[in-house]
């Protein structure tokens, strides 16, 4: 179904508000001669209030009943054909059509805006934020009615997806770092992964790293695959993969095993934290995406915190059936991935569709269970209006990946998140190892339950901070570069503070650094989408954010492999253990937040302009001119600021 016929099924809506006035209006048509005004007076007054200002929009075709008045002749002298309504504030009220029959604008006549309540709302007025219809605030989308419409659609959208993506992601991320755990797990019976595996430090180093390198490798042939066939069939089969994988884990006996393990493990789980990030695009604005993708990675964080308390469990079952603690916890927890992910085949919904499109099931597809539309009836109406650009859908070229690719805008975005996850999965896979190197008295069942707190805290940081970095989206890089600069603190303690009596200073050290981390790469990933799909649309998402992804854990790479365990002279045991490694670490978030610095300066003078490609279909905002396709697009233009929190309604 193309834009026309969407425009036939909701005009075919509106006449069912209005049935009774269709009805005479066709009488009056019908009938020869002219007619009076009190006649087609009474054809408006039968006319009923429609749900949202935003079902008239579009291209309307028109003509003039003849009842002598001067506006009637006017019109015909012009040739009117109908009018365009892009927007209440935003209305060509005479559109003419030419010799060949295509409709243009009579500039004579100017611009116009809508009717509201029967008032004529005036565009100045329209960018008051007290103003009624469209306001160019990033809250005032509507009037206050329909953005609270607005928002009702929304939080039904994060009631089908969030959930699902935070059951997923709870267990990837707990299979993907199981192996940091399973490192001082029964350790006094060694029965810990490097005992029964016979392997060095070094060796878990390396089996720790080639886990990223397929991440790096495979994460935009992922992602781009994912845009050209079911983005929900295709995050099942990840998560499947995943289980799999993550089951067989409890079956390695060596080294060999355990490096195709992670190797595997890497590939399949490739493509689906930036895939999630691009999966939201299809159903959010950008300025709204960063409060969701911070919703769902506090499943890392719930992850880390739940492994490294039930890891004590796990340890109290060691030896049950002949398994040791790590290989039941690899073997159930790679169980119950397999089943969830068998279940997301329903519960995600697919790519949105313009309302009344029905999906088409050919080939392999009509093997799949089919999962339920995201919304119906006036709910998806209303989205298709609000966000338009992810209904116009292209299919991109290999030159189409090419812009992304050369675009500038893509490396520093890199290397921020190359320090920040680097950081990140250091401390995930070294928590323990670490808080060890402090206090070596620490028991297994101990440093397991000292590892929680570090992504409690970290939890905490991403429900205060995105919220907010959604609100004032224009800043982005401040609301990244503040927690850098706490995590910076962490790692400054967590080497220099304390004493061999008192380590736990250097523990305090290691919450800040958990702290900080919260809000960084949600961050990164939302302002990634943010710059990218106005510029190369949903390619620019795909592509841009598997490459920030994929290369940015070119850092994972370095702290797991090169740092810790993997720099043996750093290894070594006293005060200054592993200094070298935390202030290398330092060193990387310093770049991180130069390059956040350097983003923001290139884009206020520079700018982020659409590409020659998105400025022809109109799929986003044309800069200088103004010109914006959804609702979306328009109040993205201001911050929603503290406006509309609980504190602040009246």
């Amino acid at each position: 179904m193309g834009p026309s016929s969407v425009d036939e099924w909701k005009k075919s809506l509106i006449r069912s508000h209005s049935i009774t006035a269709e009805q005479q209006a066709i009488s009056l048509v019908e009938r020869e001669g002219s007619y009076t005004e009190s006649e087609v007076e009474q054809v408006f007054n039968a006319l009923k209030p429609l749900p949202s200002p935003q079902f008239m929009f579009g291209s309307w075709n028109g003509g003039v009943i003849e009842t002598g008045h001067p506006g009637g002749k006017a019109l015909k002298e012009t040739e009117w054909a109908g009018r365009d309504i892009r927007g209440i504030d935003d209305v060509d009220p005479i559109i003419c059509v030419d010799d060949e029959n295509k409709r243009h604008w009579n500039e004579a006549w100017g611009h116009a805006s809508t009717e509201v309540a029967g008032e004529r709302v005036p565009p100045n007025e329209l960018e008051a934020d007290q103003g009624h219809g469209f306001g160019r605030d990033g809250e005032m989308g509507l009037g206050q009615v329909d953005l609270e419409r607005i928002e009702k659609v929304y939080r039904k959208l994060d009631l089908r997806i969030i959930p699902a993506f935070w059951t997923l992601y709870f267990l990837c991320s707990a299979i993907r770092s199981n192996v940091g755990l399973a490192q001082t797990m029964n350790i006094a019976q060694h029965h810990d992964l490097g005992s029964e595996l016979n392997l060095k430090p070094k060796q878990i180093s390396t089996g720790l790293a080639l886990f990223y390198v397929c991440y790096v490798l495979f994460d935009l042939p992922s992602n781009l695959v994912m845009t050209r066939l079911s983005p929900r069939v295709w995050m099942s089969r990840i998560v499947i993969a995943v289980g799999i994988i993550g089951s067989c884990m409890a079956a390695m006996r060596a080294a060999w095993s355990f490096y195709l393990l992670r190797l595997l493990l890497g590939i399949v789980i490739a493509g689906m934290w930036p895939g999630m990030a691009y999966y939201l695009t299809l159903f959010y604005p950008p300025s709204r995406t960063g409060k969701r993708i911070g919703q769902y990675f506090t499943a890392a964080q719930v992850s880390a915190a739940v492994v490294g308390l039930v890891s004590a469990g796990f340890q109290e079952m060691d030896g049950l059936q002949g398994l040791v603690g790590f290989q039941w916890m690899f073997l159930l927890y790679g169980i119950v991935g397999i089943c969830v992910g068998i279940s997301l085949l329903w519960w995600l919904p697919d790519r949105p569709l313009p309302p009344g499109e029905t999906p088409t099931r050919t080939g392999w597809h009509k093997w799949l269970p089919q999962s339920r539309p995201a919304l119906t009836g006036e709910d998806a109406l209303i989205h298709y209006e609000d966000l338009t650009r992810v209904y116009r859908r292209s299919q991109w070229t290999l030159k189409d990946l090419w812009r992304v690719v050369i675009d500038w805008r893509l490396w520093p975005l890199f290397v921020m998140y190359f320090g920040v996850v680097g950081v990140g999965i250091g401390v995930q896979n070294y928590a323990t190892v670490i808080i060890r190197a402090t206090n070596p008295k620490l028991t297994g069942i101990q440093l397991s339950l000292l590892s929680a707190p570090i992504w409690i805290m970290d939890l905490i940081a991403i429900l205060l901070v995105t919220p907010l970095s959604d609100r004032f989206h224009h800043h982005r890089a401040l609301f990244f570069s503040i927690p850098v600069c706490i995590q910076i603190t962490g790692l400054l303690m967590t080497t220099y503070a304390g004493s061999p009596t008192n380590p736990w200073p250097r523990y305090g050290g290691l919450l800040l650094v958990g702290f900080g981390l919260g809000p960084t790469v949600p961050i990164t990933m939302t302002w990634t989408t943010e710059i990218f799909q106005p510029r190369h649309g949903e390619v620019g998402v795909a592509a841009a954010a598997a490459l920030v992804s994929g290369l940015g854990n070119l850092g994972s790479i370095l702290t797991t492999y090169a740092l810790f365990a993997g720099w043996p002279s750093d290894a070594k045991k006293g005060r200054g253990q592993y200094r070298k490694s935390t202030l290398v670490m330092v060193g990387i978030l310093c770049l991180s937040i130069v390059s956040a610095g350097v983003m923001t300066v290139l884009l206020r003078y520079v700018g982020n302009k659409p590409g020659a490609k998105q400025a022809s279909s109109g799929s986003s905002t044309s800069e200088g001119e103004g010109v914006l396709v959804d609702g979306a697009a328009r109040r993205e233009l201001r911050e929603r600021g503290f406006g509309r929190l609980w504190w602040s309604r009246r």
